[in-house]
């Protein structure tokens, strides 16, 4: 039976997981452990190459706010598809240098065509899935965020040996292999699911709505506590503080092993102690990990935050999406999670470009840790609110279902 439920699941998963994989996987994650060298062959300068990593955030945050706009005017598969030849084409056309400029505006693209596929990729890949395996399949499709992060780590350093030029075009090439399984994957689908009866009206009930705000208000500062280890982790370890690129690239797949458990940690933790107790533990774990470079920087230390940090960015996710759910209903998740994906895109946009900035004004990553680790405590006191808020309206929402 097990083997069975995975055989119908694996067109939406080779779907859902190579649409993360490269949307953040690859697209965004390759390019940490590609920054030091970046800067030591002298493309640009460290302060350059931190707004390149910003270029990206910035354009995922406008890739999320036209994504559902797109995948109602044309086809999914004309969607994804050319989403994964603009990351494809971003890695490219960046493999033999170029002005700032040139850069800057391939960075944003294949931000945005991540942000599309991380939001197009899994809805279909859900939509197609039945409602009782669809936590399951849920959590499974983040993974590739995790498997794109091990494979750069694994790749980029040996890649590095020959040099950059290879490097951009090998990344393109796992880009166009994971574009072609995806395909693969939206043949075979089947037609739409039937979503869950309850709440059809596909409005919160009442007593929620302030439950979800700060949800989603969470996340965005989630997303603050996102930028600092997936953009600046691997120049902070390899340059500031002279570990070389082999033993930070070592952290970075560490980091990745981490985001490819995450998602599997995180459902065994919600089916124990459901999704708010899920979160709210997940944000405290978190936040204990951005932190821990502030006070140490021993091996061990480094490692405890590469992999909770890794475990924790497709974990939160997975977490919040489950815990809109709970308090929305399925027919208004997908609205109310465009929602949160746009407003956690925001965020990270605007504090990419501020870190950034205060990077060029101290000249050192380390306040930056500790400027994500208190945004992340703040998220996990509106967790810990947003429960409140719930319980003191159940009394208004059982008498709405009367």
């Amino acid at each position: 039976m097990n083997r069975q439920r995975t055989s119908q699941d694996l067109p939406a998963l080779m779907t859902g997981i190579t649409a993360t994989l490269a949307g953040i996987g690859i697209a965004r994650f390759a390019y940490t452990p590609l920054l030091p060298a970046i800067i030591e062959q002298g493309w640009f300068t460290a302060s350059q190459g931190a707004y390149l990593g910003a270029a990206n955030l910035l354009g995922y945050f406008i890739g999320a706010l036209i994504a559902h706009a797109l995948s109602e005017r044309f086809s999914s598969r004309q969607v994804m598809g050319a989403s994964f030849a603009c990351i494809v084409l971003s890695f490219t056309l960046c493999a033999w240098g170029g002005h700032f400029a040139w850069f800057f505006i391939w960075r944003l693209a294949s931000g945005m065509a991540g942000a599309i596929l991380m939001v197009v990729g899994p809805s279909v890949a859900l939509a197609t899935t039945p409602p009782e395996r669809r936590a399951q399949v849920g959590a499974m499709v983040f993974t590739g965020i995790g498997i794109g992060a091990l494979l750069s780590a694994l790749a980029v350093p040996l890649l590095l040996e020959f040099n950059m030029a290879m490097t951009w075009s090998a990344l393109g090439l796992l880009c166009v292999a994971a574009g072609i399984v995806c395909d693969r994957g939206l043949e075979s689908l089947a037609s739409p699911a039937t979503a869950s009866p309850s709440n059809k009206s596909g409005r919160p009930m009442p007593g929620v709505k302030l439950a979800v705000l700060l949800v989603i208000g969470a996340y965005a500062l989630d997303a603050v506590g996102f930028v600092p280890h997936t953009v600046f982790w691997v120049d902070y370890l390899a340059r500031e503080n002279a570990l070389g690129n082999h033993a930070a690239s070592f952290q970075w797949g560490i980091f990745g092993l981490g985001a490819v458990c995450g998602p599997l940690m995180v459902g065994i933790l919600a089916k124990r102690v459901g999704w708010h107790y899920g979160l709210t533990l997940a944000f405290v774990v978190k936040a204990a990990a951005v932190l821990l470079p502030v006070f140490s920087l021993a091996l061990i230390s480094q490692s405890v935050s590469s992999f909770m940090v890794g475990a924790m960015i497709p974990g939160i996710v997975a977490l919040t999406s489950g815990r809109l759910a709970e308090l929305v209903g399925p027919t208004a998740h997908k609205k109310i999670w465009g929602q949160a994906t746009a407003a956690f895109a925001a965020a990270q946009a605007a504090a990419g470009y501020a870190m950034s900035a205060l990077y060029g004004a101290f000249g050192t990553y380390t306040p930056l840790f500790a400027i994500s680790g208190f945004m992340l405590v703040a998220g996990f006191v509106l967790v810990l609110l947003s429960r409140g808020a719930q319980l003191r309206n159940l009394p208004l929402a059982a008498q709405h279902r009367r």
